[in-house]
């Protein structure tokens, strides 16, 4: 089964180039102003979005990301909300995949079956959710694979080579390679370890690696995507969006251009990176 995720990664090899993965939170700062980002994301040069589910306690992100799913949270953004935002996008993008990224438990609350038939009828393509272990495949992973939905692992560079095999075993889509230890949005990229790491990663498997954490600028996206697949930017984004929030943290008519004009400038920088080695 092909999902939207392995047909774009096909499509972006033949162009011989990486893919820019965008991250925003669902629902940040409202549910409206959020659908318009999303549907603004593609034009600007997102080639896959990732769209986090806002969660109380999200413990491995940093700052920015854990203020945005609190801003997302104010304005009401449920689960059931940020699968309805994805319907809405879909009504008029059939071809940008979109992941779910976040924790297990407001999926668990909702009930896995539900959640992945919902999820699935929404137009969710994959799903990163960093605090389910492969050890936990049967909560979460094979089902959603039963459901045709990408279960994308995160690597990191704390995970050697006795403990790859294991991250990689059921994973599909992409590799989510965290190219720093700690949480989101705290440290720059370093391209040359990248390029090691991601070379390592592929004598493992023949998915498409795609590098985040660190990355905020187009130089470091076009020095990180020429060693990988595809770069992943989120914090960035997350900041140019509150900076166009006014003294209430609500939208303004500056909000949607801020992101989108930063993910235009992203984009620029990956597609002047060449498509790393297979």
């Amino acid at each position: 089964m092909t999902t939207r995720i392995d047909t774009r990664f096909t499509e972006l090899k033949q162009q011989g180039r990486p893919a820019l993965v965008t991250f925003v939170m669902a629902g940040d700062p409202d549910l409206d102003t959020s659908l318009q980002i999303l549907k603004a994301l593609p034009a600007a040069g997102a080639d896959v979005i990732e769209v986090g589910m806002p969660f109380t306690d999200p413990m491995a992100d940093g700052p920015a990301i854990q203020a945005a799913g609190l801003r997302a949270l104010k304005a009401g953004t449920t689960l059931k909300k940020t699968l309805g935002l994805v319907r809405d996008f879909r009504a008029t993008d059939n071809a940008t995949p979109i992941v779910l990224m976040g924790y297990y438990n407001p999926i668990y609350i909702y009930g896995v079956d539900a959640f992945l038939a919902d999820a699935k009828q929404a137009g969710v393509d994959g799903l990163i959710i960093v605090d389910l272990p492969p050890e936990e495949d049967e909560e979460l992973c094979l089902p959603a694979m039963k459901a045709g939905l990408n279960f994308i692992r995160l690597a990191t560079p704390t995970t050697d080579e006795k403990r790859l095999p294991a991250v990689l075993a059921n994973t599909s889509g992409f590799v989510y390679y965290v190219s720093i230890t700690g949480i989101t949005g705290s440290a720059a990229a370093d391209a040359s370890a990248v390029g090691a790491a991601v070379q390592r990663i592929k004598r493992h498997t023949n998915l498409p690696v795609c590098v985040g954490f660190g990355i905020r600028t187009p130089d470091a996206a076009q020095a990180i995507a020429a060693q990988a697949n595809g770069a992943v930017v989120g914090s960035a984004l997350i900041d140019a969006l509150k900076a166009s929030l006014d003294s209430e943290g609500r939208a303004t008519r500056a909000t949607v251009g801020a992101v989108a004009d930063l993910v235009a400038s992203l984009a620029a920088g990956v597609r002047g990176a060449k498509q790393a080695a297979e």
